[in-house]
């Protein structure tokens, strides 16, 4: 069994990528609605990946066992934390032929999330988290739902922030904290950079800071929030398939 596309969807001279998107902290698969919509119309398989949040080398994991599913060219896509775990989980595949940071992190050995954030002053995510201790030991981080709106998804309505702020899945303090370890895929995969201008969890300028690191190719949304795969579906998919088309 594959996931990829079938011979009845795709050429045989070039099939359409499939294009794998991996959500990150604070959010689900679901939240990727509007974009998997308009990357279907135009043809694109597509995989919402559920991230576990657990941590970075787990959660590359199981990423890279769906990959290793899947036959023909991938695009692999990560929101926010995720793009710590596509950073991991592609290396070494020669299917994944780009990568696409929606807001995202693309860490070097070294480096976590949480280090990223603070290289540049204008998160205020920390003051928004709220604990909750897990009965096995560590603790489950979530966004307070009273500041979700704002510090998560300023440009989308207030009631879908709502149902996205009651849906949020938590992410372990520890993955924030787990440093990227080994090659990273940016290093060797082409990369393309959705930077959100007005980002309250990763700073603008933290993400200007990897894309420019990565030699990836740039577009930033301005006013845009953390959530800007949500708020601008269109122009998400848009630049999804902008890699998708020279992969």
């Amino acid at each position: 069994m594959t996931l990829g596309p079938s011979a009845a969807t795709a050429t045989a001279s070039a099939p359409k990528p499939t294009i794998v998107l991996v959500h990150g902290a604070f959010a689900d698969s679901s939240g990727w609605n509007g974009v998997t919509a308009r990357l279907l119309r135009a043809g694109y398989p597509v995989v919402a990946a559920a991230n576990p949040l657990r941590g970075v080398a787990s959660d590359a994991a199981q990423v890279k066992a769906l990959l290793d599913r899947i036959s023909g060219p991938i695009v692999l896509v990560g929101h926010s934390y995720g793009g710590a775990v596509i950073s991991r989980a592609a290396v070494g595949d020669k299917d994944v032929k780009a990568l696409v940071y929606v807001a995202a992190f693309a860490p070097a050995a070294g480096e976590s999330g949480a280090d990223l954030s603070a290289k540049f002053p204008g998160s205020t995510l920390a003051d928004t988290l709220r604990p909750v201790p897990l009965p096995g030991g560590g603790e489950d981080l979530y966004v307070d739902r009273k500041l979700f709106h704002r510090q998560f998804a300023a440009d989308v309505p207030a009631r879908d922030a709502a149902l996205m702020a009651a849906a949020q899945r938590p992410i372990t303090s520890a993955a924030l904290a787990e440093d990227a370890a080994g090659p990273q895929a940016w290093q060797s995969i082409r990369s393309y950079f959705l930077i959100a201008g007005a980002d309250r969890n990763i700073p603008p300028r933290v993400q200007q800071f990897m894309a420019q690191r990565a030699k990836g190719v740039v577009r930033t949304v301005p006013r845009a929030s953390h959530a800007v795969f949500v708020s601008q579906p269109g122009t998400t998919a848009s630049f999804i398939i902008r890699a998708a088309s020279r992969a």
